[in-house]
């Protein structure tokens, strides 16, 4: 398996730190407001990636952390008017929904911020002591980045690029210090430390939460990989690394990876620029699975431009293997290695090359629909089509809902009720082989743009485009 490593700017092949076994910590969300879609793309592009890793073999511990204390959290609790821990409950929840909803699986560990504190102290106290951090008057602590060789070696930028990038306080003994510590004075939000009351600088939790639960603690490096959006890579990786390697004189990882930004009509998605989509809202319009497929068909480096005509056209290509699942329906699968199978993964395996892969799924589903309509009791083969849907099910988590229920997307529960209820009035009716009843009622079903299927399982229906 190769992946492209953000630093050495070139795919490298995948060599973990322990045979077998692979770490891989994502950045997670900072909780003070509902996901939006460039949330949601980071998000699909690492669960893709653990899902190919433990295909190859690995056992995987993904982590991935919940910053729930920050400036923004404060910010939004005291426009509120409530606590900062209702307000990271809130979005927490909402988070954990949305992600669930587009078939994310749950990470390994999930450490926050404000159950990991001790571990930012002592880490703060290691770079104190090694001479690489320095404390200011009014008691808040900052990294010296002048002490660190290697710093900009992750970001590969001059000195000069990231002045405007980072707070601009008179006592820092360099513009790019970046603090570790904020103290705090007044009856604002902080916690008790060796160094007083105060607060963790953000860059300073992902270090140290991988240093508590994540790292092996020996050798070269913290982890295997490290991941996030291409915003993350300066000042948050950067920065990141540099607390690592000097508290702890090993590298945090040996791969980065990055995803790119997402874009609504060719514009970044900015709060600034008031056009951030919410994963929510575009979950009301569209089934989860549709997203899931959507976000994730072109490769993960580049930048993705959402625009609904694509989504469109995305939902409507997994409609196919949604409609050859239909086909199938009712086979218990008897799980078989496939070519395909090791297809894909060798697709994938490339760096996530989905372009490929979705390319194989398609060819798979035009000569499945056309092998089965030349020959549609063919066992050995309907068992093999089966094991390859479930290889794609497994591997990018879309293609797993009954195929009936897929296709009743965005009917309200009352209407769906009503349907229901009018089939079993029809399989009554039937039964009593009063069919001009169940005629009628098909009749009934067909004005409201259903369509219904009889199989041995049972009658199942979904609206007709």
């Amino acid at each position: 398996m190769t992946i492209y490593d953000s630093v050495k700017k070139s795919k490298l092949k995948f060599e973990p730190l322990e045979e077998g076994k692979v770490s891989l910590y994502v950045c997670g969300p900072t909780v003070y407001d509902d996901a939006h879609l460039g949330h949601a793309k980071s998000a699909l592009v690492f669960d893709l990636l653990r899902r190919v890793l433990e295909a190859e073999g690995y056992d995987v511990l993904f982590a991935r952390n919940i910053t729930d204390i920050d400036d923004k959290i404060i910010n939004k609790a005291r426009e509120l008017g409530i606590s900062t821990t209702e307000i990271a409950e809130r979005y927490t929840a909402a988070y954990h929904r949305d992600m669930e909803a587009i078939g994310v699986q749950k990470p390994t560990l999930e450490p926050k911020a404000t159950e990991s504190i001790d571990a930012m102290t002592q880490m703060i106290q290691h770079l104190i002591d090694k001479k690489h951090a320095y404390t200011i008057s009014n008691g808040d602590i900052y990294f010296d980045t002048a002490t660190d060789k290697n710093y900009l070696s992750l970001s590969n930028r001059q000195s000069s690029e990231n002045q405007s990038r980072v707070e601009k306080i008179s006592e820092k003994k360099n513009e790019a210090d970046f603090a570790l510590w904020k103290a705090v004075h007044d009856e604002g939000v902080a916690f008790d430390s060796p160094f007083g009351r105060g607060r963790p600088g953000w860059h300073l939790e992902c270090s140290a939460m991988i240093e508590r639960y994540v790292s092996s603690h020996s050798g070269a490096y913290a982890i295997d990989i490290h991941g996030g959006g291409a915003d993350l890579l300066f000042p948050h990786h950067e920065n990141e690394a540099a607390q690592t390697r000097c508290a702890t004189n090993h590298e945090l990882a040996k791969y980065w990876i990055h995803n790119g930004f997402v874009t609504i009509d060719g514009e970044k998605m900015s709060k600034s620029l008031g056009n951030s989509f919410f994963l929510k809202d575009a979950l009301k319009a569209y089934d989860g699975e549709v997203l899931r497929f959507y976000l994730l068909s072109t490769h993960y480096r580049g930048d993705f431009n959402f625009n609904e005509e694509d989504l469109i056209a995305a939902k409507r290509r997994l409609d196919r293997l949604y409609r050859l699942k239909k086909r199938l329906f009712g086979l218990t699968v008897e799980l078989v290695d496939t070519e395909f199978k090791a297809s894909l993964l060798e697709a994938l395996g490339d760096d996530l090359n989905v372009s490929r892969a979705y390319a194989l799924i398609d060819e798979l589903i035009s000569g499945a629909n056309e092998a089965l309509d030349t020959n549609p009791k063919d066992k050995s083969y309907r068992q093999i089509l089966l094991s390859a849907l479930t290889t794609i099910e497994t591997l990018f988590g879309f293609g797993r809902k009954n195929p009936f229920e897929y296709f009743q997307f965005g009917l309200d529960e009352t209407t769906k009720a009503k349907i229901d209820d009018l089939i079993i009035q029809r399989t009554e009716a039937k039964k009593a082989k009063n069919f001009a009843a169940s005629d009628a009622i098909r009749d009934e079903l067909t004005t409201m743009g259903i369509s219904i299927m009889d199989t041995v399982n049972g009658t199942f229906w979904e609206m007709r485009e």
